[in-house]
C-alpha cells in the first residue's frame, strides 16, 4: 500500500506541475500584449507600459512563471486590475458560495443516486427497476440551465418558498444563505444523480452475479444482510471513481447555475473576469480549480487503497 500511495503522491505532484505551466502558457500564446488585451483597444500606450511593467511581462518567462508559481504558494495571487483588490480576497469571498454549493449538490446526488441505484438493483427487472432508469434518463437530458429556471418559476414565482436569486451572505444571515443555495444545488444535482444512479445500478448487479454472493446466500443469510455486508463495498470502487469526477464537476462547472441564480460565486466571478478581460483573475481562478480537480482524484485513488483490499496486497 505505501508503494502505491507513493506512486500516486508523485504523479499529484507531477500532474500540478503540468497543470501550472499549460495555464501559464496560454498567457502567453495569446494574440498581442496581454496588458493590451486587458486594457482594451483604446488604451495609450503609456497606460499598457505601466500595466506590463505591474504584471512583470517585461520579465523573462521563467522569472515570471516562478513568481507566478510562488505566489500561488504563499497566496500572494496579485492584484485585479478590473476589481483594483486582490486576487486571494476575491476567490476567498467567491469561494465562500461556490464550496458549499458543490458539497451540497454532491450531498443531494449521493443520497438520490446511491438510494435509486441500490433499489433497482434490488429490484431488477420490476416495476420499480423500470421507473427509476425512466426516471434517470429524463434527468440526464435536462440541461441544468433549463431545470434551474424551471425550478425558479415553480419553487420562487409561484410558491415563494425561495428567492429567485441572490445571496445575502452567511454573516447576516446564515439560514437564508443556506435556502438561497438549495435550488441551485438541486439544479446541480439532479443530472449528476441521474448517472450515478445508472452507474451504482450496474455495479451492483455485476457484484450480485459473483461467485461469493452465492455462497453468501448458501450460508442462510437473506438478500438485504448479502446486499449490505457484501455487494456494496464491492461495488462501491467504481461508484467512487464517478463520484470523485462528479464532485470535481460541480465545483468547475457552476458557471451556468451561478449566474441564473445570480450567486456571487468563482463561476460568477470567471465569467465576470472574462467579460472584463481581466486574464489574471481568470488565470488564479482556472488553477484553483485545476488543482481542486487533481487533488480530489487523489483522494479518491487514496480511498481506493482503504476499499479495495487488493490493491494492499500487490501495492499497485
Amino acid at each position: 500500500m505505501g508503494i502505491f500511495l507513493l506512486k500516486r503522491f508523485a504523479s499529484f505532484v507531477a500532474t500540478l506541475l503540468a497543470a501550472s505551466c499549460l495555464i501559464f502558457a496560454v498567457q502567453g500564446v495569446l494574440p498581442g500584449n496581454a496588458a493590451q488585451v486587458m486594457l482594451g483597444e483604446s488604451a495609450t500606450p503609456e497606460a499598457v507600459q505601466a500595466l506590463s511593467q505591474k504584471l512583470g511581462l517585461d520579465q523573462p518567462v521563467a522569472l515570471r512563471y516562478g513568481r507566478w508559481v510562488r505566489g500561488l504558494l504563499t497566496g500572494d495571487l496579485g492584484t485585479s486590475v478590473a476589481y483594483d483588490t486582490p486576487v486571494g480576497e476575491l476567490i476567498r469571498e467567491r469561494l465562500a458560495v461556490t464550496a458549499p454549493l458543490a458539497l451540497l449538490a454532491m450531498a443531494l446526488t449521493a443520497v438520490m443516486a446511491l438510494t435509486l441505484g441500490i433499489y433497482a438493483a434490488a429490484h431488477h427487472n420490476e416495476l420499480g427497476d423500470v421507473g427509476v432508469m425512466a426516471a434517470s434518463q429524463v434527468g440526464i437530458a435536462i440541461p441544468n440551465f433549463w431545470f434551474a429556471i424551471l425550478l425558479i418559476l415553480v419553487f420562487a414565482v409561484k410558491l415563494q418558498w425561495f428567492s429567485a436569486g441572490g445571496f445575502p451572505g452567511w454573516d447576516d444571515a446564515p439560514w437564508q444563505a443556506f435556502k438561497a443555495l438549495i435550488l441551485p444545488a438541486v439544479a446541480l444535482a439532479v443530472v449528476q444523480a441521474a448517472i450515478l444512479a445508472r452507474i451504482t445500478r450496474s455495479a451492483v448487479l455485476d457484484v450480485l452475479r459473483e461467485d461469493f454472493v452465492r455462497t453468501a446466500r448458501a450460508k442462510g443469510l437473506n438478500r438485504r444482510q448479502v446486499l449490505w455486508r457484501h455487494v456494496l463495498r464491492n461495488a462501491f470502487v467504481p461508484v467512487l471513481t464517478v463520484m470523485g469526477l462528479q464532485f470535481a464537476n460541480l465545483l468547475t462547472g457552476t458557471v451556468v447555475v451561478e449566474n441564473v441564480f445570480s450567486l456571487p460565486g468563482l463561476g460568477r466571478l470567471v465569467f465576470q473576469a472574462i467579460s472584463n478581460r481581466d486574464l489574471l483573475v481568470v488565470q488564479n481562478v482556472v488553477m484553483l480549480l485545476a488543482a481542486a480537480v487533481i487533488v480530489i482524484n487523489f483522494v479518491v485513488d487514496v480511498l481506493y487503497a482503504v476499499i479495495d483490499p487488493r490493491l494492499k496486497v500487490h501495492g499497485a
